[in-house]
């Protein structure tokens, strides 16, 4: 049986934080003088698992754990309880080996020397990595056919568009072969067109060299189109651990339908069904299918005249997931 790309267990971690008493001059003065501390816990006894070869979506609200659980996984912070192994090494303990196999790409920092040509940090990462000049030199071909490096390879960095950046970021980030890639927001700010390049080349990449990926981001599309499996963090716990399939099922309400009419306009009053928007010929509905079957819907427009086409889509995960926080926030505390 394969040892686990990452093994969390129980892990906790909290920070010593100023509480001020109240705004007066006098108070200030205090708070200065003699501090007012309590603990506030980050994470809380967080435990999951990562195969090798999975790729995995850490997601939650802003301030929910996220950062501190990777900045631990990654032996920047230490942890106040609790047990965790990454690529079969405790982080805080044994740092410098793990760097040699973990990889990082963060959407809004670079690891890319910003005035100097790619190629150049990629040669010194090379020798930061203790790679041998030829087995540089042949991962580098390697990564630059993979990413279609070519044409940016001699330009400086600060020549570079964001998209274009950015699969150098993720090439550097692979250039010693990692077992395990960290992203945070991989795809921030990115157009439509560079998102799609990023994550077809992550996914390919985690498939091709079975690298594990743990990614967070708020863009739904990083999640649905890269990973097979999404943890939810709220509060500093894991809330859920499944599939994007299983996630949807135990969130999904409604429907969306689009109905292409020969009649200019339908009249679809139907408990449950909310008109999203309307044009001659042409609507598109939310259908609280608890409360109206999407079967009645479709049969109250075809009794009102033909229609030229139909979709019905599952409801996007945003607001899947914007479901899920919003039901987990309203829980009583444990």
């Amino acid at each position: 049986m394969s040892v686990p790309a990452i093994c969390l267990s129980g892990l906790t971690k909290s920070f010593c934080a100023r509480r001020a008493r109240s705004g007066s001059a006098l108070a200030r003065v205090h708070d200065f003088f003699a501090p007012i501390t309590e603990q506030v816990l980050a994470i809380d006894r967080v435990s999951f698992t990562i195969q090798p070869g999975e790729r995995v979506a850490f997601i939650g609200p802003n301030g929910a754990g996220k950062s501190t659980t990777l900045k631990v996984l990654s032996g920047i912070l230490h942890p106040d309880s609790g047990s965790a192994e990454v690529a079969g090494l405790v982080p805080w303990r044994q740092r410098r080996q793990l760097g040699f196999r973990i990889g990082t790409v963060f959407g809004q920092r670079s690891q890319l020397w910003y005035h100097l040509p790619a190629r150049d940090t990629l040669e010194l990462l090379g020798f930061v990595y203790e790679l041998e000049p030829a087995a540089c030199r042949a991962r580098l071909k390697e990564l630059t056919a993979a990413f279609d490096l070519g044409p940016l390879l001699d330009k400086p960095v600060s020549q570079l568009s964001l998209g274009e950046r950015m699969r150098a970021e993720v090439a550097a980030s692979l250039l010693h072969r990692p077992r395990i890639l960290f992203l945070d927001e991989p795809t921030i700010g990115l157009d439509v067109a560079a998102k799609a390049a990023i994550r077809e080349l992550l996914q390919r990449q985690s498939e091709q060299e079975g690298v594990s990926l743990l990614l967070t981001s708020h863009d739904t599309g990083d999640i649905e189109r890269v990973c097979q499996r999404v943890i939810v963090i709220h509060g500093g716990r894991v809330v859920s651990d499944g599939s994007i399939a299983e996630l949807r099922r135990g969130y999904l309400g409604t429907k969306r339908v689009r109905l292409w009419s020969e009649r200019e306009r339908l009249a679809l009053t139907l408990p449950g069904v909310r008109v999203l928007s309307e044009l001659p010929h042409y609507c598109e509905l939310e259908v609280s299918t608890a409360t109206t079957p999407v079967g009645e819907v479709v049969e109250a427009a075809l009794s009102q005249g033909t229609l030229r086409d139909l979709t019905i889509e599952d409801a996007p995960l945003d607001e899947v997931i914007h479901s899920f926080y919003r039901d987990v926030k309203a829980r009583p505390a444990p």
